[in-house]
């Protein structure tokens, strides 16, 4: 039998690029099928009511952005959380720090699944609204993909794209619950 595995996009959709974690959930979801099938699940902001769900699979992907100094914007990052990157502050928005608890939470009541996250730079907008992603973050979106398969298959997934519904038109219906 299979692992349980769960692609837990997180973000918030109404910050712009800070949504990115859950476009790319969602773009997975209507662009490609997996063998063996993976839960694909919109995170949002939930952080720690997360948790139960999180500790439910063996293994989980993560798919957020991530703060870092002196990095551009588009950046992509893929990595083991036990093994993050010293240049990742995770002192981004709210739920980015909010995340960072509820994994060192779970981690320290010993229940934390494999954990293996591919998190994008932001444009940070500060507290304007929009649903539209920059164009660094529209160009990062084939490099995120290369790394999100090659964790999948990692694990012994195979990825199949069955459909071309672009990033931009995915972030800007969201709100609709594309």
């Amino acid at each position: 039998m299979s692992e349980k595995i769960l692609i837990l996009g997180i973000g918030n959709i109404l910050f712009g690029d800070e949504g990115i974690g859950v476009h790319l959930a969602h773009y997975l979801k209507k662009n490609f099928s997996f063998f063996p099938s993976v839960d694909i699940v919109d995170g949002g902001t939930m952080a720690q009511q997360l948790i139960p769900l999180i500790t439910s699979y063996e293994k989980v992907l993560i798919l957020d952005c991530v703060s870092t100094k002196g990095v551009e914007i588009g950046s992509v990052y893929a990595f083991d959380f036990k093994d993050a990157p010293k240049e990742i502050t995770w002192a981004g928005s709210a739920h980015e720090v909010e995340m960072l608890h509820t994994l060192r939470l779970t981690e320290f009541l010993g229940d934390l699944p494999k954990t293996f996250i591919v998190g994008l730079v932001p444009f940070v907008i500060g507290s304007e609204t929009t649903f539209k992603l920059s164009s660094e973050m529209l160009n990062a979106l084939e490099t995120a993909l290369k790394a999100i398969e090659t964790q999948l298959n990692a694990w012994g997934v195979k990825m199949q794209r069955t459909d071309h519904i672009a990033l931009d038109c995915i972030a800007e219906l969201s709100y609709k619950g594309f």
